[in-house]
């Protein structure tokens, strides 16, 4: 109940709506239990049986001043004109009772939209913030495939699921309990049997839905991991061709699929279990209703024919609205199941978090300073990955990092993006720790080009001038003359209003990270960060874009993380990295003559 309650939460974001719902609602079940009562004079006239009330009723707020007043009307109009003119007139309001039932139903319906769509929307987009707020170490723990089914089929199973049974929570109860007094006020010995086949079946429905729980987790998990080897195929499709395992991954694919088909099919198949059980036990009491007021009519006479007619098909209405909630409570099972995915996204816990008094930093003035920094990734073995790092980066200077892969390097870049915190030590901008700044000033002073050339599905233009809505066509193609990819996008048929597929695949990995230097020149941070930032390029374009770099590096604070030694010859200060370790430090000249483990790198790559 406390999982469907957070769900509730979402429609307080739309009270006037749920309002309305509940009052148009509230309206067609009374117009819906009235409708077959009418039946009771129409057959009473037909019948002869007419209830006689003599003198016109004296005005009262209950229930027997209508019924009494409604019947008066009648023999008013059957006296003075025909049995024919009085069902006439029963005839209309008959058509304007079921006019109005429909038209509220319909409004309960049309408001009933709204706030099934905007809780989904709500849902998504709260999910979507949470994702692009959570740290890089989040994401580490978490099959991409799997998110992405959070963020799609479980919410819709939650908008299937419990906001569909919120939707009948609205209407069906009512009606149910509408019906039932109506049926008491009718007869109190027919109900007594009403009542008690409803509790009965109601318990059958409860112990079957229990069970329904853990087959829609499992069913969930198995959509996640269905996502996942899809986006891995379109994403490796190279290296399986290449590598001739097709036939492995349909085969690690078809399992899954089979894995997942068979647990649907016991969802399924117990889900669509409870309309059926429902309607027949719904029958079986309708049985003894049959035998029962048959004899109440035939042989006690304590119910006339057609009262005991309209009892009936009041009953009726109890069919479809049980059989209703009988299927909505087992898709709220396969509802919560999926809420409890989605959770696991919205309570993860986001360890980045900017102070309430944090700092502004307008500008970058003086330096960077890493103090004593170390850090974990805290995985399983809480292995630290740096250890005692100590770094002081003049405003204006080049500092490259270089060593094996895995020794800390882009770690360290990582830090100062403030993507991880620091496990021990602190780094410093201007004196200040730079968690006690905000995080987006402290990222709008860094221009990242990372290792992978990181484009989205738009066009070459947005690329470049991602997340600066005031650049101009100019500010545009400056950046792409300094990143030297000018030329090549002016020979494409749209130019810079070509659109690249997933990721920039349609270009060469040289054409990608060109787009992402212009991006980078675009932004003109105060800080550079450049992350094998030419590993991608071929030796005609790794000159020209290094010759780019080189000049708008000067006078720009810049961390370069290299493995291609020629690229940072140049830098003022170069740290030689080594299991999370600086190891050597000193400028190119400097630690050839040490003849150590930068002279090393430095042979291997001079073939």
């Amino acid at each position: 109940m406390k999982k469907i309650k957070n769900i509730v939460v979402y429609l307080g974001n739309y009270k006037l709506e749920t309002g309305l719902i509940i009052v148009f609602n509230l309206l067609a079940n009374i117009f819906t239990v009235v409708s077959p009562p009418m039946l009771v004079p129409f057959l009473q006239i037909l019948f002869d049986q007419t209830t006689k009330v003599r003198t016109r009723p004296v005005f009262a707020l209950n229930e027997k001043y209508f019924i009494n007043m409604f019947y008066y009307q009648m023999q008013s109009i059957v006296k003075e004109h025909s049995a024919i003119h009085a069902l006439v007139f029963l005839v209309c309001v008959i058509v304007l009772v079921f006019f109005l039932k429909n038209i509220f139903r319909y409004a309960g319906s049309f408001y009933m939209a709204k706030v099934r769509n905007g809780v989904v929307h709500d849902i998504q987009n709260q999910l979507y913030t949470k994702i692009t707020d959570l740290p890089l170490s989040f994401f580490s723990g978490e099959r991409k495939g799997d998110l992405i089914s959070k963020m799609t089929s479980d919410v819709k199973e939650v908008e299937y699921g419990i906001l569909g049974f919120l939707d009948i929570l609205f209407k069906d109860p009512i009606l149910i309990i509408l019906t039932l007094f109506t049926l008491f006020m009718i007869s109190s010995k027919l109900c007594f049997f009403v009542f008690f086949m409803m509790g009965i079946i109601a318990a059958i429905i409860f112990l079957i839905g229990k069970t329904l729980k853990r087959q829609s987790q499992e069913g969930q998990q198995h959509i996640g991991m269905i996502i996942s080897v899809i986006d891995e195929t379109i994403g490796g499709i190279r290296i399986i061709r290449a590598f001739n395992t097709i036939r492995f991954m349909r085969d690690k694919f078809f399992r899954m699929n089979k894995a997942y088909e068979t647990t649907m099919n016991r969802v399924i198949r117990r889900r669509d279990l409870s309309s059926p059980l429902t309607e027949v036990m719904i029958i079986a009491v309708m049985c003894v209703i049959l035998w029962y007021g048959g004899k109440m009519v035939l042989v006690t006479h304590e119910m006339n024919n057609a009262v005991f007619i309209s009892f009936v098909v009041i009953f009726f209405l109890l069919i479809e609205p049980s059989k209703r909630i009988s299927n909505a409570w087992y898709n709220i099972q396969k509802g919560l199941v999926s809420f409890d995915r989605i959770k696991v996204i919205l309570d993860a816990e986001n360890n980045i978090k900017e102070k309430d008094n944090a700092s502004a930093l307008s500008a970058f003035t003086h330096s960077i300073e890493y103090r004593a920094v170390s850090f974990a990734y805290n995985n399983r073995d809480d292995k630290e990955v740096l250890r005692n790092i100590n770094i002081q980066i003049e405003k204006g200077k080049m500092i490259a990092l270089v060593g094996q892969s895995g020794s800390g390097k882009t770690t360290l870049a990582d830090l100062l993006c403030r993507f991880y915190d620091v496990t021990a030590g602190q780094i410093i901008i201007d004196g200040i720790d730079i968690r006690d700044y905000k995080l987006l000033d402290l990222r709008n002073q860094m221009g990242i080009v990372s290792q992978e050339p990181i484009l989205f599905n738009d066009s070459i233009f947005n690329n470049i001038a991602f997340g600066l809505e005031n650049a101009t066509q100019e500010m545009v193609e400056q950046a792409a003359k300094v990143a030297n990819v000018h030329e090549f996008i002016e020979k494409l048929p749209q130019k810079y209003q070509t659109m690249l597929s997933d990721r920039g695949q349609n270009l060469s990995g040289g054409e990608r990270q060109r787009i992402t230097i212009a991006r980078a020149v675009l932004r003109n941070p105060a800080i550079l960060i450049l992350d094998e930032a030419t590993s991608s390029l071929d030796s005609e374009s790794e000159k020209l874009v290094q010759d780019a770099l080189t000049k708008l590096m000067k006078n720009r604070t810049s961390i370069v993380i290299a493995h291609r030694l020629s690229t940072i010859q140049y830098a003022d200060e170069i740290l030689v990295m080594q299991d999370g370790e600086i190891v050597e430090r000193g400028n190119h000249i400097g630690l050839l003559a040490k003849e150590g483990l930068y002279n090393k790198l430095v042979a291997l790559q001079a073939f």
